[in-house]
C-alpha cells in the first residue's frame, strides 16, 4: 500500500513520484501486452465491444448471418458434407431435412427475402454414389465341410 500524500504536495506531483518510483523498482518490466501496439479505432466504432468479443472467443461469425443465408451456404456445401456420409439412408435423411427447413424459410416473412430453391435429391445422391470409392466385395474364406455343431438337446437325444 502506497503511502498518504504528505502535506503541501499537490495531487499530480504525488502520482509523479509514485510512477518514478515504481519504475525505479521495476514494478512495470515484463508486463503482458509490453512493446505491442495498442489497439485504438481510426474512428469511433459503437459495435468494437461485439467485435473483440468474436475475435477473443473465436465464435464462427456464420452463426450471425439470417436463417436464410446460413441454409443458402449450407445448400452450396451439401456435395462436401455428403461426401463424408456412409448410408444412402443418412445422405437422404439429411436432404430431407434439408428441404424441409428450405421450405419453411421460404414460407417464413421476417428477415431478409434470400431466394433459395430446394435440393434434388436425386441428383446429389447419384454424385455422391459416384463420389465413393467402389467398394468390391472381400471374398470370404471357405472353410472345411465341418458339420455345424450340435446343440445340447440334439447331443442328448441322438
Amino acid at each position: 500500500m502506497t503511502k498518504r500524500r504528505p502535506p503541501g504536495m499537490s495531487n499530480q506531483e504525488w502520482v509523479e513520484s509514485q510512477i518514478k518510483l515504481a519504475q525505479n523498482q521495476g514494478e512495470f518490466d515484463d508486463l503482458p501486452g509490453a512493446g505491442k501496439p495498442l489497439k485504438l479505432a481510426e474512428q469511433h466504432d459503437p459495435d468494437w465491444w461485439v467485435k473483440d468479443f468474436l475475435r477473443r472467443e473465436d465464435v464462427e461469425t456464420e452463426a450471425l448471418l439470417p436463417s436464410a443465408m446460413q441454409l443458402r451456404k449450407e445448400k452450396q456445401q451439401v456435395h462436401e458434407k455428403v461426401r463424408g456420409m456412409r448410408r444412402e439412408s443418412e445422405v437422404r435423411e439429411y436432404l430431407a431435412d434439408l428441404n424441409k427447413r428450405i421450405r419453411l424459410a421460404i414460407r417464413d416473412t421476417t428477415g431478409p427475402v434470400v431466394p433459395t430453391g430446394p435440393v434434388n435429391e436425386d441428383a446429389v445422391v447419384a454424385q455422391w454414389r459416384m463420389d465413393r470409392p467402389s467398394r468390391t466385395p472381400v471374398p470370404q474364406p471357405v472353410e472345411a465341410s465341418t458339420p455345424p455343431k450340435k446343440s445340447f438337446w440334439q447331443r442328448l437325444f441322438s
